[in-house]
């Protein structure tokens, strides 16, 4: 066993060149003896043989002698180890297949083409080849996908050995300054051909990209990049997992120095892709990807009303965000004196000028207010006298003084612009540095059953003036 090092080392090397088929490296015992001398290419030999029943399957046969094991690039994207294997060829062409062996003294490769005479359609019709392309070879342009960009999880990373993505996982349009989302990845069974759509960008690793011509960074980046024409794509089955291989060197979307990606789901509308990393074996990236023009039903949501209030002082249940506008959840009372003699109350600050002419308070919920159950809120608020009520300035369309009013809206916070479906209740405050309770009576829209958020608004909206006001004991009754 003098060799066992020496003989371990190769063996290691030549299972990580290999990876294609098997991660199955040789161990001393079998190849018992020492090193013997190194095949050379022109002793591998095997035969090809078309079967009975099917010509386009091709059952290969390894003749080489010595060799204990063997390694099968069939050149149609699909790859098998062992000295008889079959391969399968549906489309008419020349296939240069390749086996490498490897013996007791090292490895050698020799190739043979194989020509497929005619094309068999029945072949070709599979399940996996249809979903991928939208029809398979009836439909003549294919099927687009695109990065599932609306989605979490539509992208992430974790080690090499995990079945999903546990270091990073991306949040929807998480990637939208990037060149990644207007990438359209088409997939044809007609000459399996492959497009890559990317409108002149990439969006790519950066320990990668000198794979695209770029530079390598220690971040992600966008290159500026042309794919390749005349890309092919091949559905390869390795050990009970399904594979999609690009041609010259093409890839999905996101590049990570691969073009071979393991298939983990593939249906009707979605292509969920685990791919390796190029500058580091033991990372992994997850890709999710969905039809073009495909949207992702709307899941309806939940008609309810529950307890909602806020005295400011650490005993509340509202999250509120803020509309251009400054605001203290914990404020001292300016007035600790009935109907309020709460010793913390929250100040609401509107600030002088154009950006802050519509500034609010709101709070979302994660399901639609039954009005038909509960619909009246109340609100205590102090509206102090040395704010300017007289000065005008605004927009032309506003009434451009600061109103002594308070206004509390609902609105449907799901849509790009709320307002649109808003109702809106306002109340006049007729006395002013003194603490006041409003009444916010919503039951004439009891039939709304769209809405999920609630504003309030102090001084009116669309005029450019300043002010400072008080609120506490916010609550629905």
């Amino acid at each position: 066993m003098k060799y066992t090092k020496i003989i371990t080392g190769l063996c290691f090397y030549l299972a990580i060149a290999l990876t294609a088929v098997s991660h199955t490296a040789c161990t001393p015992d079998e190849i018992e003896g020492g090193l013997a001398p190194a095949p050379k290419s022109e002793m591998v030999q095997f035969t090809a043989t078309p079967t009975a029943d099917n010509p386009n399957i091709i059952t290969f046969t390894n003749t080489t002698p010595g060799a204990f094991r063997s390694i099968w690039d069939f050149g149609n994207g699909s790859s098998a180890e062992g000295n008889q294997v079959s391969g399968s060829f549906p489309v008419e062409g020349s296939y240069t297949v390749k086996l490498t062996i490897i013996t007791n003294g090292g490895f050698a490769s020799n190739t043979q083409t194989i020509n497929i005479a005619q094309t068999n359609v029945s072949m070709l019709d599979r399940e996996d080849y249809n979903t991928l392309t939208g029809g398979g070879a009836s439909n003549a342009d294919g099927k687009t996908w695109v990065i599932d960009r609306t989605q979490p999880g539509h992208m992430g990373v974790g080690p090499a050995e995990e079945t999903s993505p546990i270091w990073w996982s991306a949040p929807p349009n998480d990637k939208a300054s990037e060149g990644l989302y207007d990438d359209e990845m088409t997939f044809n069974l007609n000459g399996f051909a492959y497009t890559y759509q990317n409108n002149g960008n990439t969006f790519v690793n950066g320990a990668n990209a000198a794979g695209l011509g770029g530079a390598v960074q220690g971040a992600d980046y966008t290159l500026s990049h042309t794919p390749p024409a005349n890309m092919t794509w091949s559905i390869s089955d390795e050990g009970g997992k399904k594979f999609l291989v690009l041609s010259n060197n093409g890839f999905i979307g996101y590049y990570t120095g691969v073009s071979r990606y393991e298939i983990l789901k593939l249906t009707e509308n979605e292509l969920y892709l685990k791919a390796g990393d190029g500058a580091n074996a033991a990372n992994a990236w997850w890709l999710r990807l969905v039809p073009k023009g495909y949207e992702h039903p709307v899941k309806p949501r939940e008609l309810k009303m529950e307890n909602m209030f806020d005295s400011f002082d650490g005993n509340g249940n509202m999250v509120w965000k803020k509309d251009q506008l400054t605001f203290n959840e914990s404020y001292d009372n300016p007035a600790p004196l009935p109907i309020n003699t709460s010793p913390k109350v929250a100040m609401y600050i509107k600030q002088e000028g154009e950006p802050y002419a519509f500034a609010n308070l709101f709070a979302d919920y994660a399901y639609n207010f039954d009005l038909t159950t509960r619909n009246v809120f109340k609100l205590k608020v102090f509206m102090p006298g040395y704010n300017d009520f007289t000065t005008m300035a605004g927009y032309d369309w506003a009434i451009k003084t600061m109103l002594k009013q308070v206004s509390v809206k609902l609105q449907d916070g799901t849509l790009g612009a709320p307002w649109e479906t808003q109702v809106e209740i306002k109340k006049e405050v007729t006395q002013l540095d003194k603490w006041v309770e409003l009444t916010f009576d919503f039951s004439p829209y009891a039939n709304r059953k769209d809405l999920n958020r609630i504003v309030i608004q102090i001084g009116g909206e669309g005029h450019f003036i300043p002010g400072i006001f008080f609120i506490d004991d916010f609550r629905l009754e």
